[in-house]
């Protein structure tokens, strides 16, 4: 058919990847080790047939959670950088993890609680992070974790969920599909669910695991497998020690409404007992140290701008679009002019900061802003540069510098944007008001 992507000799795909030896097989699809030809990185490049799912009619909800999907970024999700489709399948080229399954790790032996945690606390992050964009794994098991080369875990197949859930709609089970051991109870009974309390249940069957090293629902009679996920029957090993077992009892109830939540697990003693430094990002971890740097700049004056910066400050002049190809709203900077001084710009920020639990560190010219609390993508930090273009006219960019941009751009228009209004510069004709 014409079609490239031939088995064992090496394809070119859409004249940009060249495919190479098979890395895996899931359950629905072969996985090449694949090369941009034009940037030289290795991508993994998921081969799905297409005839599949057309068959069911999943091509809208496939598109839509692939959409979602090119714009999820998070360190503990793998990341899916383009779709392409030939004749006969579809092609998704993702980022390559290196380091193998986590479960080739419990294969050796069950792990030590605190190394469970921290592949715990990743895990979490990731399912959080998906959920808050309105995305559902569904499918979460051992094959779908893997690990970096820094030993961080990487979900995969997030999005992805609805090719492999759909496949299976022809007969309850297809042995290919591997073990329902992770399966919630109201996924097997075909009933309609939540997409998140599915998600949280396949994570109490891996968290359990990770602690014990075996499943909790064992059986070779499929039937009384089911019957013990239904009723939630398993028992936990004498090695786990009390806030694991309460976790666990929370994350395996067969009841989804009673189920526990993802902020009330990130709020247990257990899941809360040590958030190791490299869970800790870069950012934050600059962010301690920042005293020093803003020492040095201590005692600089704002710095001067010139012609081409305060043209490039003006929206109607903005060529920002020449360089970047950011959508509006994703912005991830906010700029303004003021005619306050320096100092109370400052004092401004830090009165903001105050209120909603900021940390601050500032200089005559710059602050950083810390959230005291963890968000979805670490702790979200702001920073603010002070330029003068006149001596008595400022230029304030406001920059995320760490977390997530969603709840940046959450923070920007509820608490910043309103607490800066008195000191924004406007120009008399009210629509000219800088973004």
């Amino acid at each position: 058919m014409g079609d490239n992507g031939g088995d064992g000799q090496s394809a070119l795909l859409h004249g940009k990847y060249e495919l190479g030896r098979v890395l895996g097989h899931g359950t629905f699809a072969k996985v090449y080790h694949g090369r941009n030809l034009k940037t030289g990185k290795s991508v993994a490049m998921k081969v799905v047939g297409k005839e599949k799912v057309i068959k069911v009619g999943m091509m809208e909800q496939v598109k839509r959670e692939i959409s979602v999907m090119k714009m999820v970024k998070h360190p503990n999700i793998v990341e899916l950088h383009e779709v392409m489709a030939s004749k006969s399948k579809i092609y998704f080229a993702m980022e390559l993890v290196r380091g193998g399954e986590l479960f080739s790790k419990i294969a050796k032996g069950r792990l030590r609680e605190d190394v469970a945690r921290v592949y715990f606390q990743q895990l979490m992050s990731a399912i959080d992070f998906c959920h808050s964009r309105g995305v559902y794994h569904r499918d979460l098991k051992p094959e779908n974790l893997l690990l970096d080369e820094n030993g961080n875990l990487k979900v995969t197949d997030f999005g992805l969920s609805a090719f492999s859930e759909h496949l299976r709609q022809d007969g309850l089970l297809h042995t290919t599909c591997g073990t329902p051991a992770y399966v919630a109870p109201e996924v097997i009974g075909k009933k309609g669910y939540d997409g998140a309390k599915a998600d949280i249940w396949s994570c109490g069957v891996i968290l359990y695991v990770l602690l014990a090293g075996f499943l909790p629902f064992q059986d070779d009679n499929l039937v009384s497998m089911y019957r013990k996920i239904y009723r939630g029957d398993f028992k936990c090993p004498p090695w786990l020690t009390s806030e694991a077992r309460r976790l666990i009892t929370k994350l395996l109830d067969p009841n989804p409404d009673t189920r526990i939540t993802i902020s009330k697990i990130m709020d247990s003693s257990w899941f809360k007992k040590s958030i190791p430094k490299s869970v800790m990002t870069k950012a934050e971890q600059e962010f301690e140290l920042e005293d020093n740097n803003c020492e040095k700049s201590k005692q600089k004056q704002p710095e001067t701008m010139n012609a081409f910066h305060i043209i490039s400050l003006s929206e109607g002049f903005d060529l920002s679009p020449l360089f970047e190809e950011k959508k509006r709203e994703e912005k991830e900077e906010l700029r303004f002019g003021t005619t306050r001084p320096a100092s109370s710009v400052i004092s401004k920020l830090e009165e903001v900061a105050k209120a909603e639990k900021f940390n601050v560190k500032k200089s005559e010219t710059k602050v950083k802003l810390q959230r005291q609390e963890c968000g979805r993508k670490g702790k979200l930090a702001i920073a603010a540069e002070i330029f003068a273009v006149t001596p008595s006219f400022m230029v304030v960019e406001v920059k995320k510098d760490n977390g997530d941009t969603f709840e940046y751009n959450q923070f920007c228009s509820k608490e910043l944007r309103p607490a800066l209004k008195d000191i924004f510069w406007t120009s008399p004709p009210e629509n000219s008001t800088p973004a």
